[in-house]
């Protein structure tokens, strides 16, 4: 099964007051486990950039002013995405500029099947919350120091791991390596003998002797002689 975990920076919060697209990351996973794979790309937004975005993710009008357009890296992020579906936290936000960024080249949307929200699985499986980001970094241990600013990739990034908690931990790639297809329908992986992940089995310090089958046998049978006539293991000798 593949993924991206997936994640964008802005110029604000509503694409439908002129906000554009600044930054895409994405990180593919197979069967939750990162490939190697990802995307990148910073986009030129034709527009300035207002101080409260800035503050966010420290990305200027100047040094976005060489990037590419939207339009001259749309087909090759399309691409990337395929038929994977893209795992994003608080994924409304994200696709709202994503689809507004291809409507505006006469491009279809990637629609809503295609689109896991990290925020509704955590939200579901800690009603209490809080459920951000960070968050859900310091409730599974993930170390998120990195994360002084937002930065589409650096989040996606961090995001794949949160993903990899809330569908199940660590323990899930003991099970599922990314050669494998994963089955949803079933977890019975009977049928796919030597296919488990790898894992850290804990050796012992020194391996363990072979017995002396026959000096124990031996033994054995001197032991046996020595009862009386009668006895029950002389019977099953017999």
């Amino acid at each position: 099964m593949r993924e991206i975990s997936f994640d964008t920076e802005t110029t604000g919060l509503n694409p439908r007051t002129g906000d554009r697209l600044v930054e895409i990351g994405g990180v593919e996973l197979i069967n939750h486990v990162p490939t190697g794979n990802f995307y990148h790309v910073y986009i030129n937004p034709e527009r300035d950039m207002p101080e409260g975005a800035f503050k966010v993710h420290g990305l200027s009008a100047e040094f976005l002013s060489d990037k590419p357009k939207f339009a001259e890296v749309a087909k090759e992020f399309v691409d990337f995405v395929g038929d994977g579906t893209l795992v994003i936290h608080n994924a409304a936000f994200d696709m709202g500029f994503i689809n507004m960024e291809l409507g505006k080249i006469g491009m279809p949307p990637i629609p809503n099947s295609q689109v896991v929200d990290t925020l509704e699985l955590a939200r579901r499986k800690f009603p209490s919350g809080p459920n951000s980001l960070d968050a859900l970094c310091s409730r599974f241990g993930i170390d998120n120091s990195r994360r002084v600013k937002h930065g589409a990739l650096l989040d996606a990034e961090i995001l794949a791991e949160v993903y990899l908690e809330l569908k199940g931990g660590k323990q899930r790639a003991l099970i599922l390596s990314p050669d494998e297809e994963e089955d949803n329908s079933s977890t019975d992986l009977s049928d796919e003998p030597g296919k488990l992940g790898p894992f850290n089995a804990r050796q012992r310090p020194s391996p363990l002797q072979r017995p002396d089958i026959v000096a124990e046998y031996a033994a054995h049978q001197a032991f046996i002689a020595k009862m009386s006539d009668d006895a029950l293991w002389k019977k099953y000798r017999s």
